[in-house]
């Protein structure tokens, strides 16, 4: 038996829940995935997988194989990664992570454009807000916006990234432009949930001035409060890596223009130094190279 396949083949029912699912995805018949998984079990010595006419679960011992089954893939989609480049050309399969409003307005575009340069080369991109386990998770590169990445990780900076306030024209006309911040507290807020949601801080010079806003609406995505910006809902602090498009086509105006936001970093994340594949190491020197001036 070929313990690694086997490996495979478990790992695949356990995801899917289902030995006919598992057969038309690894193109074998359901016979040879059914005799994987037994001869597995008798290899181990226990039983994997508790089956009903209905469904397919793990046991205990089940859910130790799978978490270990899923490390040996990674360590084999590793080793092909570094041994299966030859006269710089890389194989194999990177897999990154980064909110939306990055992805939609930067990531996506710089992917191409890498894939370009290596062809063999395969991304998977995980949109995430929220913190994930990079280990537990199977993440290469994780791209995310901080003041303080997690001390956990390796980080190195790509870029600034600065916000602005910014409201519709129409928002404008209808409510009148902000001439301080503290009128801020006057006009409907769009806020970011994980980030200033009750309290927005501006500076000018030496100059700083927190103002506690009326957020009505407030999202976890900065994408979906341009959009609500853009409609007229409001005024929301934005990246401008991601507005700028819009404040050149006129759809949003600045707010406050001689007033300035804090600044943030935009890190490149990974867990660690030690046996950092040259696939990610070209992405990671390519994306350092490509913000190295912030195109927005």
């Amino acid at each position: 038996m070929d313990r690694l396949i086997a490996m495979q083949v478990f790992t695949e029912v356990a995801k899917s829940g289902s030995f006919t699912a598992t057969a038309d995805k690894l193109d074998m018949s359901r016979a040879m995935v059914t005799r994987y998984v037994s001869e597995l079990e008798q290899w181990l010595g226990a039983r994997l997988l508790q089956r009903t006419t209905r469904r397919v679960t793990l046991t205990d011992a089940g859910e130790n194989c799978l978490r270990r089954s899923e490390q040996m893939m990674a360590l084999m989609e590793n080793m092909e990664e570094e041994t299966g480049s030859h006269e710089g050309e890389l194989r194999g399969q990177l897999r990154i992570t980064c909110s939306m409003s990055f992805a939609y307005a930067q990531i996506a575009a710089a992917i191409v454009d890498f894939l370009k340069r290596y062809p063999q080369l395969k991304i998977d991109l995980n949109i995430s807000e929220g913190a994930l386990n990079l280990v537990d998770a199977r993440i290469d590169l994780a791209i995310r916006i901080s003041a303080e990445p997690d001390p956990s990780l390796i980080g190195r900076v790509l870029a600034t990234c600065s916000s602005v306030l910014v409201a519709s024209p129409a928002y404008l006309h209808a409510y009148g432009m902000p001439q301080t911040p503290a009128e801020l507290a006057n006009h409907r807020g769009l806020s970011y949930a994980n980030f200033g949601k009750s309290v927005w801080t501006l500076r000018r010079g030496q100059e700083q001035v927190s103002v506690r806003i009326s957020s009505y609406f407030s999202a976890n995505e900065a994408t979906a409060l341009l959009r609500a910006a853009q409609a007229g809902g409001g005024i929301a602090l934005q990246p401008v890596y991601l507005a700028k498009p819009y404040l050149e086509d006129g759809s949003l105006q600045v707010v406050l223009p001689e007033w300035q936001l804090p600044d943030m970093s935009i890190y490149a994340l990974y867990p660690s130094r030690k046996h950092l594949s040259p696939a990610v190491r070209a992405l990671l020197d390519f994306l350092v190279e490509r913000f190295a001036v912030t195109i927005w």
